[in-house]
């Protein structure tokens, strides 16, 4: 899909996204802390100058009856201001609220002292508003005592919070500000990382595409990451299937043309001699038939051929009995045997294979068929199918000739068959490709007594179902 993000953009999404969603988190808090750092700062300040305002108090009377009196110049204040930036203000008033001295705009303190107070003090820090400024506020409870008198005071000291924002505004722009540089170090490490560690793939996405069409030679890639190692070795074996198959389908194209041209050929000659009047009609029609015969025999076994590849290429083939599949065949084939007048005996046992029906049955069909057909009349012929712990074996036993020794070393080779007259050769060369795909062995062997050949066993040996691994191999 073109829409699709790359392996590099996933990983440098995948990490820059929550490393910059961290670092924003972080700047919130950092700027609740560094505020909370400056009030804290700031907040002595305002404590200092409630003491300075609280020593500046005398009094007249005693408890309930004293009365006040504060002589405290704004100037007094100036030392413990900043900078321009912020104001200070103040208020001196007794327990009722009643102002002495100082600015009445100011709120009088209506809270409670904090049960552990952060300072040997009676104080309190709080929030408040002033002439529409956000302000920051000290309350100090002053005992205040004279010669004449003895009372309590309540000083307020509040200060605009400008310079406290400043504060922490230039806290967090330069917190932010290096990691700021510490993200931008770590996008140029990730992108290096990622080049690097994904150059391995860029690399073999060049050769793939570099490569002629048609090859498909195994992937190299002894230096690729060892997450990649099981994609290579798929894709490597993908391309062993699809290099057997195309040389399958070459192979059937050319057997096909070279095997299917001779009997077209001939078909081709003996029509032309039937239209010259060589021969009489009823022989060169039969002529006819006859070549007919042989090349659909041969087509429909090159079919048998190529379909057993197909066949093999299909994942989880279902559980077959062989004995039922070959009593079904030698039912099919009881004409034949009967009008060559062979003495015929099955015997067999259950052996559940894990094959496609079709090949068991093409299986037994071509054994069976080429005992019949290479046997004498009024012969002899077995079947038997048995099944031990691991294997089932077919084996059909007939009193033909045997096999020559010249045609034993090509005997399941494709049209090696030993009359051509007789066949196409595909019969075994078929038999042999289906007992491969079923991970089993087949063995022709000359049964020999006195020195003389009696006949002809084909041995069959397949595994049974529950010896079978899900890809169809046999266990060990």
């Amino acid at each position: 899909m073109s829409g699709a993000l790359s392996l590099r953009r996933r990983l440098l999404l995948g990490i820059l996204v929550p490393v910059v969603l961290l670092i924003a988190l972080n700047g919130a808090s950092l700027y609740s802390r560094a505020l909370a750092a400056a009030n804290t700062a700031y907040d002595r300040t305002l404590l200092a100058s409630a003491k300075v305002i609280g020593e500046q108090l005398d009094v007249e009377g005693y408890d309930a009856e004293a009365r006040l009196r504060a002589t405290v110049p704004y100037s007094a204040l100036e030392a413990f201001e900043a900078d321009n930036r912020s104001r200070m203000v103040y208020r001196v008033s007794d327990l009722r609220g009643e102002m002495v001295s100082g600015y009445a705009e100011l709120p009088f303190w209506r809270g409670k002292l904090p049960a552990r107070p952060p300072y040997a003090a009676l104080v309190d820090f709080y929030d408040d508003r002033y002439n529409d400024d956000d302000v920051r506020v000290a309350v100090l409870l002053q005992p205040v005592s004279s010669a004449h008198g003895r009372g309590m005071a309540v000083v307020q000291v509040a200060e605009t919070l400008e310079l406290r924002r400043t504060l922490a505004r230039q806290i967090l722009i330069d917190t932010l500000l290096r990691q700021a540089v510490l993200v931008a170090v770590l996008a140029l490490v990730v992108v290096v990382v990622v080049q690097r560690t994904t150059r391995p793939v860029r690399r073999l996405s060049q050769e793939l595409q570099a490569r002629p069409e048609g090859d498909l030679t195994p992937i190299v890639a002894n230096d690729a990451p060892r997450e990649l190692l099981p994609l290579v070795e798929a894709t490597n074996d993908v391309m062993t299937r699809l290099s057997h198959l195309l040389e399958h389908q070459k192979r059937f194209v050319r057997d096909s043309s070279h095997q299917l041209r001779t009997p077209l050929a001939v078909l081709k000659t003996q029509v032309q001699s039937a239209l010259r009047g060589d021969v009489a009609p009823a022989q060169a029609l039969a002529e006819i038939n006859a070549t007919v015969d042989r090349a659909t025999a041969l087509a429909n076994q090159m079919l048998s051929l190529a379909k057993v590849e197909q066949l093999r290429q299909q994942p989880g083939p279902e559980v077959t009995d062989l004995s039922e599949t070959v009593r079904a065949v030698a039912l099919e084939l009881a004409p034949l045997i009967a009008d060559r007048d062979i003495d015929f005996e099955i015997a067999t046992a259950p052996a559940p294979v894990r094959a496609h029906p079709w090949m068991l049955r093409e299986l037994a069909r071509n054994l069976l068929h080429n005992a019949i057909k290479h046997m004498p009349a009024a012969g002899s012929l077995s079947v038997q199918v048995v099944a031990d712990r691991r294997f089932a074996a077919l084996t059909v036993t007939d009193s033909g000739p045997g096999i020559p020794a010249e045609l034993q070393a090509r005997l399941f080779q494709a049209f090696s068959a030993g009359d051509v007259r007789a066949g196409s050769g595909l019969g075994l060369a078929i038999c042999q490709e289906i007992v491969r795909a079923l991970g089993g062995a087949i063995v022709l062997e000359n049964r020999v007594a006195h020195g003389q050949v009696k006949g002809l066993d084909a041995i069959v040996r397949l595994p049974l179902a529950e010896n079978l691994h899900p890809d169809g191999q046999a266990s060990n």
